[in-house]
């Protein structure tokens, strides 16, 4: 509207309302609110637009955020039961079976979690647990709190170097009887009776597989020496849908490129969605004199 057709406006005005809507359109144009109305239309269509997008990338840190309150929880029990720990042998049971049902509610809840299989782990024993590593290992978290609720036991577990270098997580890794790896802690853990869960792919599967679930060992047969040396069964285990809930961006050169280059676990990992995760536990695999590391890494593979 110009300056005299708000002016004709404001002069032909008959009643009090007809002039405020004048007054009203002759603002509007005066601050330009028209285009700053187009601007807002556009904000909104973009924010419609990424929303989606946005979300897919947050949802994984929800996950994080349950391993921090897991840990707080941590630190408040030991603190209430500093004086119970001079006498107990078993402090970190009670803490290690609330958090193992935190854990399967959430499996249940969100992912409808199952797990088939489950008897072929021993009722004691060691036994060796070979997993595909997802983009977020959480079907493996799933399977600990499983083991803990169902069978009454725990499982040490092999992790990358970084996560112990993540603050706060030591006291986590220490309750669950996280280890970082060398061979001979992992025979003394299985010589002692221990299961012990150990994905061959590690951090480079986690980044760099994709949805066609490919296994990235490359040559590693350390975790099957592991299994000789201590004359164990190898337990294969796999998660059907675990790349449906969580991918990693890691496929992109320039990631792979970062890990492959300076082992920088730093590909944005996206997901979070519900679809259903159910893990399958094969037939152990019994240990065999006879047969080299090498064999039985290909033997696990071809099961797997």
């Amino acid at each position: 509207m110009s300056n005299t057709g708000n002016q004709s406006c404001l002069m032909g005005a008959e009643d009090t309302l007809s002039f405020l809507v004048c007054v009203f359109h002759a603002l509007e144009e005066w601050a330009g609110l028209g285009q700053v109305e187009d601007y807002l239309s556009v904000l909104e269509y973009l924010l419609w637009v990424f929303t989606p997008l946005a979300i897919v990338f947050i949802l994984p840190f929800l996950i994080v955020i349950l391993l921090y309150l897991s840990i707080l929880f941590l630190h408040v029990y030991k603190r209430k039961n500093q004086l119970r720990e001079a006498y107990c042998n078993n402090l970190w049971d009670g803490a290690r079976k609330t958090l193992a049902t935190l854990w399967d509610g959430h499996g249940a809840i969100w992912h409808g979690y199952e797990i088939h299989g489950l008897e072929k782990i021993p009722v004691e024993g060691p036994a060796l647990i070979v997993y595909y590593h997802g983009a977020i290992p959480i079907d493996y978290y799933y399977f600990l709190a499983t083991l803990i609720i169902q069978k009454g036991r725990t499982c040490h577990s092999v992790a990358d170097h970084f996560l112990f270098k993540i603050p706060g997580f030591k006291l986590l890794l220490e309750v669950f009887s996280v280890i970082h790896g060398p061979q001979e802690e992992c025979v003394r853990a299985l010589r002692n009776g221990h299961l012990l869960g150990i994905s061959p792919g590690g951090v480079r599967e986690a980044l760099l597989s994709d949805e066609t679930y490919p296994l990235l060992w490359g040559k590693r047969k350390g975790f099957a020496q592991v299994a000789i040396d201590s004359q164990v069964p190898v337990i294969p285990m796999f998660t059907q849908n675990v790349r449906e809930g969580f991918r990693s961006l890691g496929t992109l050169s320039f990631f792979r490129w970062l890990y492959e280059r300076f082992r920088l676990p730093v590909a944005p990992i996206y997901g979070g969605f519900p679809v259903k995760f159910r893990t399958f536990l094969g037939d152990p695999i019994p240990y065999d004199p006879n047969i080299t590391a090498a064999e039985l890494s290909e033997k696990v593979r071809l099961v797997g």
